[in-house]
Parts: structure tokens; C-alpha cells; sequence
């Protein structure tokens, strides 16, 4: 099954759990450097570098634990392929890829708004939440079965609670050490590539 999926999305999951593999043997220092630092974080760790600017892209193949690698990798894994199927390799990896970036500046603006802790975000969840919300834009009809409960919905209405969700959570603050507002600057990112490539507000017309 894994071998059926097109390239870009196996890529993606092989090179997440590659990276991960090597977060096992290097440790630390790979989330210091790689990981996403507030703005704020001038140093971290005696002279080590805080924030820098390639870490908006690095921080997105960086996990915490298995678990967190394999919902990340599972919902790539089916959402992913039909998507790159249907956009293409090159489109689609510029959604995941707009998807992490922007996922990143959001989490960057919600921690100097906020003054948050100076803690590394990690993670795909970004890409993912892009992924999931294209695909709730192309196939919004399509049945998807949650996994705890086992209730079947229309894909648009899964990702819409789902949002509606993660700003709540984001909001309230009930769920602490989970980067609510970059999964919906995920989205955000997705939404707007995808209106650009329609030629629909805020972007104008395509010649």
C-alpha cells in the first residue's frame, strides 16, 4: 500500500521518519537548531542560537515522540496521495511546504503576541492541517470515519469542527503544550495558495 502512494507523499513520510530516526541518535541538538524558537529567544542554552530564520521551515520534520510522527504521518499518508493526484507533485509539495511556513509565522506572531515561554515548536502538524483542509476544498463530500469515535461525516464538516476546535482550544488555553494557532496557520496557508491558484479574493484574477 505504502509503495502505491505518488512520490512527493511517500517522500514526505519517508523524510519525516528519517529525521526522526536521527533525532533518536543526535538528541538535543537537533531541536535546538532545527526546531522553532519565539522571536524573543536571543539565546538558549549558553551561547547556542535561538530563533533563526531557516527554523520556519526545519521545525516541520522534527517530532516529539512516536506517537506524534505517526498521527502526523497517518493522516499524510491518507490524505496526501489523492491530493498530489489530483494537483500534481510540484503544486502539491508547495501546499505542504506554504502549509509549514506559514504554520510557523503564525506560531512566531501567537508567541510575541502573547509573550510565550521560550520553547521550540516541532512538528508536521502544519503541513498536515493544510493537507486536510485542501482536501476538505476538492473533496468535501467525501466520507471520513473518525477513529475514536467511529462517526462517519462528509470531509467538509470533519475539517470545519476540526477548525472550529483548534480555535477554541487556542483561545481558551485548556490545551497547553500543543501549537493550536500553527495548525490553523496551516490552513490559513493552504486556503490562500489555493486562491491564488483560482484567481479568487484577496487575490485577483489570473491572466
Amino acid at each position: 500500500m505504502f509503495g502505491n502512494l505518488p512520490p512527493v507523499t511517500r517522500g514526505l513520510i519517508l523524510a519525516n521518519v528519517a529525521v526522526y530516526l536521527l533525532q533518536q541518535m543526535v538528541g538535543d541538538p537537533m531541536i535546538i537548531y532545527l526546531g522553532l524558537w519565539p522571536l524573543s529567544t536571543a539565546s538558549v542554552y549558553g551561547g547556542v542560537p535561538g530563533f533563526q530564520p531557516w527554523q520556519v521551515f526545519t521545525y516541520g520534520f522534527l517530532h516529539g515522540s512516536v506517537m506524534h510522527i505517526f498521527v502526523n504521518m497517518f493522516a499524510l499518508y491518507m490524505f496526501g496521495g489523492q491530493l498530489e493526484r489530483l494537483f500534481g507533485p510540484k503544486r502539491f509539495l508547495n501546499l505542504y511546504l506554504a502549509s509549514i511556513i506559514t504554520a510557523g509565522l503564525s506560531q512566531l506572531a501567537y508567541a510575541a503576541f502573547t509573550g510565550a515561554d521560550p520553547y521550540p515548536t516541532i512538528g508536521a502538524s502544519g503541513g498536515v492541517f493544510g493537507v486536510l483542509l485542501a482536501f476538505a476544498m476538492y473533496f468535501p463530500r467525501q466520507t471520513i470515519v473518525l477513529l475514536i469515535p467511529p462517526i462517519p461525516m462528509p470531509a467538509w464538516l470533519f475539517v470545519t469542527l476540526y477548525g472550529v476546535l483548534e480555535l477554541f482550544l487556542g483561545v481558551s488555553g485548556m490545551e497547553v503544550n500543543v501549537a493550536h494557532f500553527a495548525h490553523l496557520g496551516g490552513m490559513l496557508g493552504a486556503w490562500l495558495l489555493i486562491q491564488y491558484w483560482r484567481g479568487r479574493p484577496p487575490f485577483g484574477r489570473r491572466r
